[in-house]
């Protein structure tokens, strides 16, 4: 069966290859609201859930796969930073600081439904004003959840991680592989 990847993200794509070459790619276009009151936690599978079921919409007869990042730092989700005040706000947040990565994933085989969250722990050096300022300077941070790329630049903000770095990335490759086996079989 067809696998489609629902996302415009280049890097998730680069970390699909992992698991196979016999994919395509689609952006999608989908409401990315969320409830007024859902856990942080429980976030990225939400619209990742959001983004498969869009996508299973045009492509029925294939595996569809949805996925969405966040980060969450002393509960608050810290979206892509809209310029360069809310990137040095954001990275002053995770200065110093653990915070988490959740990617959530959403697989459509079939008519059935499967998903799940992955959790990094990343933990960011204290920063100084200077380093802030700096990266948020660079093209870098603002595509990226947190306002940070840990496979770039950002990489030099991290004093160490707890958990899968492609999940960090933007794709949990080992359990995405795992279950996707599952899924269809």
């Amino acid at each position: 069966m067809k696998i489609i990847l629902a996302s415009a993200s280049p890097r998730r794509r680069e970390l699909m290859r992992y698991i196979t070459e016999d994919f395509e790619a689609v952006s999608m276009e989908c409401d990315e609201t969320l409830p007024k009151n859902i856990d942080p936690i429980k976030a990225s599978e939400y619209l990742a859930v959001l983004k498969a079921k869009a996508a299973a919409e045009n492509y029925p007869d294939c595996t569809v796969i949805g996925c969405d990042t966040t980060v969450i730092c002393d509960g608050e989700i810290l979206g892509k930073p809209r310029d360069r005040l809310q990137c040095i706000n954001d990275i002053s947040k995770l200065s110093g600081k653990t915070h988490q990565v959740i990617t959530g994933c959403c697989i459509i085989t079939g008519g059935k439904v499967s998903s799940f969250s992955d959790v990094t722990d990343v933990t960011f050096r204290k920063l100084t004003t200077a380093e802030i300022e700096a990266y948020a300077n660079t093209d870098e941070p603002y595509d990226k959840a947190g306002g940070y790329g840990i496979q770039g630049l950002g990489s030099k903000l991290i004093s160490h991680i707890d958990g899968d770095f492609f999940n960090v990335v933007g794709l949990p490759v080992g359990r995405l592989f795992n279950e996707l086996k599952k899924a269809c079989n």
